[in-house]
C-alpha cells in the first residue's frame, strides 16, 4: 500500500466511522495530504484485488443485464490502457470521450487515469459542430466515441477510438480486451512531468527523466479532467481538476450520500456531465458500494421502480425533474424504498421532499455543489431537515455567505467557499481564461454564484443565481421560492419564474408552467393557479402573469431562465400588447 493510498483510506475511514455524526465529522475531518497518487491504481486497483463483489451493474431496457466485479473492472481497465498506450496515448494527452452508460465509458475512464492522460467528457446529446468544438477547445489529440455518434467527429484531426460498429479510418476499442491486463505505470515511453509534447525545462525531454520506459508516476496535482459546464447563463466554462480534486474531493458527496461497502447505488445522469462522475464513478467507488445503471431510452417511472425494487437499490440519486415525474406515478409501487434517498442538480421543492416522505417513509436530501467543485453544503445523514434548506457545510468546506455590495459576511448573500485552507474538492481553475479565475477567487474565497440564506442553526436554504434573482417594485424575489409554492399546485410539475417588464413596479414575476396530464392551457387553469398563488405568496411577489410553455433547457438538463428573461424583454417591448398565450391575475 503506497502512502497515498494509506492516507486516502484513513480520511475515508474516518467519514464513514463518523457517517451521521455531522458535528464529529466536521471537527475532525482533513483532507489527505497527497503528493504522488493515482485513483484507479493506489485506490481502485487495489481494493479490486481478489475482490468479486459487484462494482458495477447495468441493466438495459430489454432486460438484459451484466454484472462486473471490482476485480473484472480492475483487468478490464488495464488492458484498455496498455491498447491506448500502444496506440499511441501518453501522459497528458487529451481525449475527447463520448459514450453512453455501458461499460466501456467505465474501463475507459480508468485506463485514462492509468495512463496519466486528461479526460474531456462529451454528453452524446451534443450537436457536431459542439462536438468539434469540444476536440478543439480542449486541445485534445484522441476521440472515443460510440459508434453511433462518431459522424460527429468527421471534421476532427484526432486519433479516433470506436466502440460498436466497425468504421472506416477509425481503430476499435474492442481490440484492446484481447491483450494484457497487466498494466506498468510509466512504462511505454510517457514523459516525465510537462506532458505528452516533452518541452520546456527539467520536466520537458532528455536525460533519464524522459527515456523510453522511465516515465514517472502521477502526482496528485497532476489535471485529470476538463469539464465544460452547461451553459446556463453563458458560453460553457472549461473547468480544470486534478488527481486529488475529483476522486478524492468526492470523499464529500460519499458523506453527503451516505454511501457504505456493499451498498447498491443508482443514479440518474446522463454520462459527459460532471454528477455522472460525482455519483456514479467517484463516491460509490470512494465506499466500496456498487454502480447500478438502469439503462432506458425512455424515462418510464413504473418500471424504473421495479428495476429499483427487483434489484435491491439501496440508494438513490435523481435531479429535481426526475423527482417532480416521480411523484406524479405511483411511488407505493417500490414497497422496499432505499435507504438513502438524494436531490442534486437544482434545489428541490419542498413538496417533493413531502411528497417521497409520506410515501417512501424517507427524506430526500439536498446537496449543493457545481462541475467546479464536489457538494460543499448538504443534508446529510443523520441530521435534522429543515423544509426548503440544503443543509450545512459538509466537512472539509467552510463556506461564507458574502454581501455583494459590502463583501462582509451576511445572513444572506452569495455563497462562497473559503480558500484558507483551500478544500481538496475544489477545480485548479477555469482552463485558459485566467482573467475568470482570478475573478472567481477574488478575496479569499470561491464565489460560486449562487445566492443563500443562513438561519441561526447554520442551515443554508438557496435563493437563486445572483443573474436570476430580481426587483419587483424594490422587493427582492427568489425565483425558486415562488417555483416552490407553484409545483404544490396539482396541475403544475414543473415551473420557471422570471422577471417580466413592468411600467409601473419595473418588473413583476412571470411563471412559464408546465402542466401535469389532464389539465388543459386555458384561462380555467390559470385563474385555478392564480388562486393558489393568492393564498400561498405574499402579495408582493404573487405571480401576476403566467404562461404554459415547456421550459428551455440545458443539454444536461437545467433551466436557462435567461432565455425566458430574454423572450419576456421581446413580448413586452410594446406596454400596450398583451403577448399571445399569456394570462394576468
Amino acid at each position: 500500500m503506497t502512502t497515498g493510498t494509506a492516507a486516502f483510506r484513513a480520511a475515508r475511514d474516518f467519514l464513514l466511522a463518523h457517517a451521521e455524526d455531522y458535528a464529529a465529522a466536521t471537527a475532525g475531518f482533513a483532507w489527505p495530504e497527497l503528493d504522488e497518487f493515482n485513483w484507479a491504481l493506489d485506490w481502485f486497483d487495489v481494493i479490486a484485488e481478489g475482490n468479486e463483489e459487484p462494482a458495477l451493474w447495468i441493466v438495459e431496457e430489454d432486460g438484459t443485464e451484466e454484472r462486473f466485479s471490482y476485480a473484472a473492472m480492475a483487468s478490464r481497465s488495464s488492458r484498455v490502457a496498455n491498447w491506448l498506450r500502444a496506440n499511441g496515448v501518453r501522459r497528458g494527452d487529451r481525449i475527447v470521450v463520448m459514450l453512453g452508460n455501458q461499460v466501456e465509458l467505465w474501463d475507459t475512464i480508468l485506463a485514462v487515469m492509468k495512463l496519466g492522460a486528461v479526460l474531456i467528457p462529451a454528453t452524446p446529446l451534443l450537436g457536431a459542430a459542439d462536438a468539434a468544438g469540444r476536440v478543439s477547445r480542449g486541445g485534445a489529440k484522441h476521440v472515443i466515441a460510440g459508434a453511433a455518434w462518431a459522424a460527429k467527429f468527421d471534421t476532427v484531426d484526432a486519433t479516433k477510438i470506436a466502440v460498436g460498429a466497425p468504421i472506416e479510418g477509425w481503430l476499435l476499442l474492442r481490440d484492446a480486451y484481447s491483450g494484457d491486463d497487466g498494466f506498468v505505470q510509466g512504462a511505454g515511453g510517457e514523459l516525465r512531468g510537462g506532458g505528452a509534447e516533452g518541452t520546456g525545462g527539467a520536466e520537458g525531454t532528455g536525460g533519464a527523466e524522459g527515456t523510453a520506459g522511465a516515465g514517472r508516476i502521477t502526482r496528485a496535482t497532476d489535471t485529470l479532467l476538463l469539464y465544460f459546464t452547461s451553459g446556463t447563463t453563458a458560453r460553457p466554462k472549461l473547468v480544470e481538476h486534478t488527481h486529488q480534486s475529483y476522486p478524492v474531493g468526492h470523499l464529500s458527496t460519499m458523506y453527503w450520500i451516505g454511501l457504505r461497502p456493499g451498498d447498491v447505488h443508482l443514479n440518474i445522469s446522463s454520462p459527459g456531465w460532471a454528477k455522472h462522475a460525482w455519483s456514479n464513478v467517484f463516491a460509490p467507488w470512494n465506499a466500496q458500494a456498487c454502480v447500478f445503471i438502469y439503462n432506458y431510452t425512455r424515462f418510464d417511472p413504473a418500471r424504473l421502480l421495479a428495476e429499483m425494487q427487483r434489484c435491491g437499490v439501496t440508494s438513490f440519486c435523481a435531479p429535481p425533474t426526475v423527482w417532480r415525474m416521480l411523484i406524479q406515478a405511483d411511488l407505493s409501487a417500490l414497497p422496499t424504498p432505499p435507504r438513502l434517498v438524494v436531490g442534486a442538480g437544482e434545489p428541490l421543492n419542498p413538496e417533493v421532499i413531502d411528497q417521497v416522505e409520506k410515501a417512501w417513509g424517507v427524506t430526500v436530501r439536498d446537496g449543493f455543489g457545481q462541475t467546479e467543485t464536489t457538494v460543499q453544503i448538504a443534508n446529510t445523514p443523520g441530521q435534522p431537515v429543515k423544509p426548503g434548506s440544503m443543509g450545512r457545510p459538509v466537512p472539509g468546506y467552510r463556506i461564507a455567505l458574502i454581501d455583494p455590495n459590502t463583501g462582509a459576511e451576511a445572513e444572506e448573500g452569495e455563497i462562497c467557499v473559503a480558500l484558507d485552507p483551500r478544500p481538496t474538492g475544489l477545480m485548479v481553475g477555469y482552463h485558459g481564461d485566467d482573467e475568470l479565475t482570478a475573478e472567481r477567487m477574488a478575496g479569499g474565497y470561491y464565489h460560486t454564484g449562487d445566492v443563500a440564506s443562513r438561519d441561526a442553526d447554520g442551515y443554508i436554504t438557496y435563493v437563486g443565481r445572483t443573474d436570476d434573482v430580481f426587483k419587483a417594485s424594490d422587493y427582492r424575489i427568489s425565483p425558486f421560492e415562488l417555483e416552490s409554492v407553484l409545483i404544490e399546485h396539482e396541475a403544475v410539475v414543473e415551473a420557471a419564474v422570471v422577471p417580466s417588464p413592468d411600467e409601473l413596479r419595473l418588473a413583476v414575476p412571470k411563471a412559464y408552467v408546465v402542466l401535469a396530464e389532464g389539465w388543459a392551457a386555458d384561462e380555467t387553469t390559470a385563474a385555478a393557479i392564480f388562486a393558489h398563488c393568492r393564498e400561498h405568496m405574499p402579495p408582493y411577489a404573487r405571480i401576476r402573469r403566467l404562461e404554459f410553455a415547456e421550459l428551455p433547457k440545458t443539454i444536461s438538463g437545467k433551466i436557462r431562465r435567461v432565455e425566458l428573461r430574454d423572450a419576456e424583454r421581446e413580448k413586452h417591448a410594446d406596454p400596450d400588447t398583451r403577448p399571445a398565450g399569456e394570462f394576468t391575475g
